[in-house]
């Protein structure tokens, strides 16, 4: 009697059954509207006790767009649900066609709805005044209510930025993300304080507004530095964000300065007390575009002048003349009068060549720099065999550090893990403890000279590192190195036979032998950094850089 009351599969009852039970779609656009979803949700139930339907499932988007259906997690796990097979219900009720979406190709909503009707169910809007049954007049009605779905987001959106244009024209801050040494201040409409905003913070009334502030008095110091070190003493932006790292100077995100950082802060008008809104703009989610500068909001004296008016045009001189725009044509032209020049092409040349645009930009252009030289009809000296070959030898580290990993989850109980983007392995996810590199032999000038090993650490500080050694032609593996961690600050590490013991290092000839050494370093009392080998001598690290000042020049 117990197996009668089982539902099994496939059989009439369990199709009875998914007939009448539903899944529900809610979504709105932002997070202010608070009871949206709850409100839509009420609708749908009342239309669905009215058709004796039982919601079994809740597809959410809170403060999503429903311009695209990208970052609509709800919606997407719906579809993914309907298309695997595997949705239980047999109904989706939607509030209204605005809340499917708003898409502004009206296809795409047709679609996605498509998509279920197909699987054999039945898309209903509970709060529309018609049946979406299939019908003439309700598929009219359907369609245009989805062009007027588009249309609402096309004119709000036109009239949300003249809005913020003309906002921006009277002086306050509007939209995206600050740099560094400065805050924004809420306002009301008196101009009166109403306190800082912190980072994700906004303003509370419609009549609020938000201005920019000068930060602390140590922030505007840096931001100083920053234009004295460019403008006076011409240093380049990566050695700028260097000296800023040097000194545990922090930066508005809380991380390691970047050369890109310093240079949005040496062509931020705000640091002069001006506001620039509507450089560029991306309309209803299509791809940011520059604008001209005709249509650039400019509002000058908006905020207290941080820098000098005369040091920062010196700053934007000196940038624009680093920067000049070339044509493809124009550049293969000066590339072939260097090499009529000079009878040879190379780094260096390319480098100290006035006029000749940099090597990175001939790589960014057309690929690499051979296929420049190609272009021109010049074919280099230098073998370049090894830059075919790298996804080749970055395959095979991959696989190395597969191996070694295996073995230390499974012999060790260790928790490493393969690292993305980098043949390396991490421990708990946290830090690196063996980084794998590839070191091949550079030409030798003559046969008698001893046999070296350069390799490429890419300033990654690992506990270990596992260094393949090539053969002559850098074509197959001659031994393996396994080399502790350096104190060396340089990138490349260069390894001989005769050097082996000053780099604390240990050469093995096979893979087995490798994942051996390993695991003898890390067998040990405590799992949490590899053994040193006790046969040799501990190196003293060099003492600590003093540092400077950031703020000393002035």
């Amino acid at each position: 009697m117990v197996n009668a009351l089982v539902i099994r599969r496939s059989t009439q009852l369990a199709k009875a059954q998914k007939a009448l039970r539903a899944a529900q779609y809610v979504r709105m656009s932002t997070e202010l509207q608070r009871y949206s979803i709850q409100n839509q949700a009420a609708a749908i139930a009342a239309y669905a006790q009215q058709r004796n339907l039982t919601i079994v499932r809740t597809y959410v988007d809170e403060g999503r767009s429903g311009v695209r259906i990208n970052g609509r997690a709800g919606l997407i796990e719906l579809i993914e649900d309907v298309q695997s097979g595997n949705a239980d219900f047999d109904h989706i009720l939607v509030y209204d066609v605005s809340r499917w979406g708003r898409f502004q190709d009206v296809d795409e909503s047709a679609h996605y709805e498509f998509v279920c009707k197909r699987s054999g169910i039945k898309v209903a809007y509970c709060a529309e005044q018609f049946d979406n049954d299939g019908s003439l007049l309700s598929s009219i009605v359907k369609n245009i209510k989805r062009v007027m779905a588009a249309e609402y987001s096309r004119e709000l959106g036109v009239k949300v930025h003249a809005g913020h244009c003309r906002i921006a024209g009277l002086g306050f801050r509007v939209g995206g993300p600050l740099t560094f040494g400065l805050y924004r201040e809420m306002v009301d409409e008196k101009q009166r304080s109403k306190g800082k905003l912190a980072k994700g913070e906004c303003k509370a009334l419609k009549t609020d507004r938000v201005r920019l502030r000068p930060g602390s008095e140590e922030e505007i110091v840096v931001v100083r530095w920053i234009f004295q070190q460019f403008v006076v003493e011409r240093r380049r932006y990566v050695d700028i964000a260097r000296q800023l790292n040097r000194v545990n100077m922090a930066n508005h995100h809380g991380r390691p300065w970047t050369d890109i950082m310093i240079e949005a802060i040496l062509k931020n008008e705000n640091y002069v007390g001006n506001l620039v809104y509507n450089r560029t703009s991306r309309r209803l989610g299509q791809r940011l575009v520059n604008n001209p500068h005709h249509l650039w909001i400019r509002s000058a004296a908006a905020v207290d002048p941080i820098v000098d008016q005369d040091l920062f045009a010196r700053a934007q001189k000196i940038m624009a003349e680093r920067y000049i725009s070339i044509p493809e044509d124009e550049m293969l032209r000066r590339l072939r009068l260097a090499l009529a020049r000079k009878g040879k092409l190379s780094d260096g040349i390319i480098r100290n060549t006035a006029g000749l645009p940099s090597t990175q930009c001939y790589v960014k252009h057309f690929g690499s720099i051979r296929k420049a030289y190609a272009l021109i009809g010049y074919k280099a000296s230098r073998d370049c065999a090894w830059y075919d070959a790298r996804q080749h030898w970055s395959d095979v580290l991959s696989k190395l550090a597969a191996q070694v990993a295996e073995a230390l989850r499974t012999d060790l109980g260790l928790q490493v893990h393969l690292r993305e983007g980098g043949p390396s392995l991490t421990l708990d996810g946290t830090r690196n403890i063996i980084s794998f590199r590839v070191a091949r032999q550079p030409p030798r000038k003559s046969a008698s000279r001893t046999s070296q090993w350069r390799a490429h650490l890419r300033k990654m500080r690992s506990e270990l590192f596992v260094v393949p050694r090539l053969n002559d032609a850098n074509k197959l593996i001659e031994d393996y190195v396994i080399v502790p961690k350096s104190d060396s600050a340089k990138p490349y590490l260069t390894l001989s036979d005769a050097s082996l013991a000053r780099h604390r290092a240990v050469r093995v000839e096979t893979v087995d032998e490798v994942i051996a050494e390993i695991k003898a370093r890390f067998t040990s009392t405590s799992h949490a950094a590899p053994a040193k080998p006790t046969r040799r001598n501990k190196r003293r690290k060099p003492g600590r850089p003093k540092t400077k000042n950031v703020g000393a020049r002035h």
